[in-house]
């Protein structure tokens, strides 16, 4: 019997471990980076033990640390949640020599199915169909640029031990060949330590359905449903539900087969994902296998009634599966988006900062997986998820309306979110449809001017003026002070905002130019404010850090800075030539040196920051004055890392 869990993880996993473990009598171990030392998982656990700095090299992939905490502290087993050594053969082989009980499948299947090419070359041997491609063991530049031209164009380009998106392109034509080589070669070596590559076939607009598999060590093997994974961005997924609605009872069957085949013929023990590509015929490909549980586990939770990781623990404790096939049912719809900080209007560039309130909406058929809590800080060490939104329902548009309204409902107040680009996904007609595919987001959103930042209006300016002016004077100044005019000055977006805030009793009056917005406010809390609106009694919520004011309401959030007693001062606004680094993060390529003539767009520098690789361009046309940084450098935010003179004939026409 298995009594002391490690959970050799973070975040939002490493909290949902430990809450099937402790319902299941098991003590808790949390190991934590520097970073994390006083994160949401590590006040859960029953124990906790620091494995090193923040960088992930030097703590959660550190397996000698992680190690060392289970023998510290008597754990008998580790659960490696997902990502960091949760695919890592090596870790699982570590455990098991180090007398512990690894709580995933054996080593050598991890070891397969973590090469692309080893993995799809035993599904052919197995009988489970693969996409056509290339995958021999002469990775080489110039096979596979000779590779290409048999298989034809277009085709994808991945690391053979990537996962995530990373190390994967998308490839049109031979002229972008060799350049896509070089960077997905870059990125699986920074993000997994092998440049391997291999070539498939691009599948154009499939679906991607997984399945859920699980196998004992008695020789038992089950699949638990599908789930449609199509609702990507950057082969990253973005929403998963189960079950699929392109998939046919019949497909499933067929799917779920050949997943159980795949899981049997690498001799594998507890949870697997088996993920294909399924073309609009409706035949489907063998795409890789993830040796663990999978982000989007939850949505399968949802429709079978299950608790995947009390299935992990039977397995690693030597029971059988709890259920045969034919007793696995499927019940109603489930939902699940992935709440990140990050900038939509932005190139969904990652964002820092501190979470001064974050308030999961509650309700029924939602669930919210998180690891993290009003006052935690994002950093740039790890990746920005802020929690995984899920919603069930009795049917697919039941399911769709809970999630809209627990977006909505949801408050973050410190960072920017994708949560209103989730919520307009889940409204979308195409997706109520049934109808993404993997090109659904590129087709629908890309150049969508809803999602650049929006004006300001008149109302919501009025609501700013009323929260700055309540959090400072307090319900009570305003019910008894004389009939008073106050000019507030503001900056949004960048640019100022002026305001004349007139306030009689419980009475507001805003004007910005020509335009005039009345409140009545009804009732005011630290952080919340009920007002009457054109006769209509409606909440905002805000919170204020500082200077600055984050409000939402009406399912739209928003930020302000009160700049009324600042002092004036001259930014340095688009085209300036100083090109700064977008967040926290490392250096990976300086594609250019002092005296080269650039052009606006151009990319001068690679960052990489939270396992993605981010192309930072030139803001002008110019020439090279001066690099700041190098390959290898660890930077800052708003760090300067190149400056542009203008051209010749430039300063000429100014």
């Amino acid at each position: 019997m298995l009594k002391k869990l490690l959970i050799a993880n973070r975040g939002e996993i490493a909290v949902r471990v430990i809450r099937t473990a402790k319902a299941l009598g098991y003590r808790t171990v949390a190991v934590y980076s520097e970073a994390d030392a006083n994160a949401l998982h590590v006040e859960q656990a029953d124990e906790a033990v620091c494995i090193g700095p923040a960088q992930v090299a030097a703590s959660y992939l550190n397996a000698d640390a992680i190690l060392d905490a289970a023998a510290k502290t008597g754990a008998d087993c580790i659960h490696p949640g997902y990502g960091f050594l949760s695919e890592n053969s090596g870790f699982a082989k570590a455990i098991k020599q180090a007398g512990l009980t690894f709580v995933g499948p054996p080593e050598n299947a991890i070891e397969l199915m973590g090469s692309k090419r080893r993995s799809k070359i035993a599904m052919q041997e197995a009988g489970v169909p693969v996409v056509p491609g290339y995958e021999g063991d002469n990775a080489a530049d110039d096979e596979l640029i000779a590779a290409a031209q048999d298989i034809g164009y277009p085709l994808m380009l991945k690391a053979s031990a990537g996962g995530g998106g990373r190390g994967m392109r998308l490839v049109e034509s031979e002229s972008e060949l060799a350049d896509n080589i070089k960077r997905a070669r870059s990125e699986a070596k920074q993000a997994f330590g092998d440049d391997e590559l291999i070539i498939e076939k691009a599948v154009i607009e499939p679906r991607h359905v997984e399945i859920q598999v699980f196998a004992d060590r008695h020789g038992n093997a089950v699949y638990l449903g599908e789930r449609d994974c199509s609702v990507q961005r950057r082969h990253q997924k973005v929403v998963e539900e189960a079950p699929s609605p392109f998939v046919t009872p019949e497909l499933r069957k067929a799917m779920g087969e050949a997943a159980v085949k795949a899981a049997l013929a690498c001799g594998y023990e507890g949870a697997g994902t088996v993920e294909f590509l399924v073309d609009k015929d409706r035949n489907f490909y063998f795409l890789e296998m993830n040796t663990r549980l999978q982000v989007e586990h939850p949505v399968t939770e949802l429709i079978t009634g299950q608790d995947l990781v009390a299935w992990q623990l039977m397995v690693a404790e030597g029971r059988p599966l709890p259920l045969a096939q034919e007793e696995i049912e499927l019940n109603g719809h489930a939902i699940e988006v992935r709440l990140y900080a990050e900038d939509p209007a932005n190139g969904f560039t990652p964002q820092t900062g501190t979470l001064h309130e974050f308030t999961p909406a509650e309700g029924e058929g939602l669930r919210f997986d998180t690891g993290v809590r009003s006052g935690d800080v994002v950093s740039a060490h790890y990746d920005p998820m802020l929690a995984k939104v899920i919603a069930w329902g009795q049917n697919r548009d039941e399911a769709r309306r809970r999630l809209v309204r627990a977006l909505e409902d949801t408050t973050v107040f410190g960072v920017t979110t994708n949560r209103h680009f989730l919520s307009r996904i889940i409204a979308d007609d195409t997706f109520g449809a049934g109808e993404a595919t993997t090109a659904f987001l590129q087709q629908a959103f890309k150049d969508d001017p809803s999602l650049a930042p929006q004006a300001l209006s008149i109302r919501e300016l009025a609501l700013s003026a009323c929260a700055l002016s309540l959090n400072s004077t307090g319900q009570e100044g305003w019910s008894n002070a004389p009939a008073t005019v106050i000019p507030m000055k503001l900056e949004i977006q960048e640019k100022t905002v002026e305001l004349l805030v007139r306030h009689s009793g419980h009475k507001l009056l805003v004007s910005h130019g020509d335009d005039q917005y009345e409140l009545l406010i009804q009732s005011h809390e630290q952080g919340q404010l009920c007002i009457i609106d054109n006769g209509i009694r409606q909440r905002c919520q805000y919170s204020r850090a500082g200077d600055s004011l984050y409000l939402q309401a009406l399912g739209r959030s928003w930020s302000v800075t009160d700049i009324t007693h600042q002092p004036a001062t001259g930014a340095q606004g688009a085209g300036s030539g100083r090109i700064q680094a977008s967040m926290d993060g490392a250096i990976i390529d300086v594609l250019v040196a002092a005296g080269d003539t650039v052009q606006q767009g151009q990319t001068l520098v690679i960052l990489e920051a939270m396992k993605m690789e981010h192309p930072v361009k030139a803001d002008r046309d110019g020439t090279v004055a001066a690099v700041h940084t190098s390959s290898g450098d660890q930077v800052r935010r708003s760090q300067l890392l190149v400056e542009l003179a203008a051209n010749e004939t430039e300063e000429q026409t100014q």
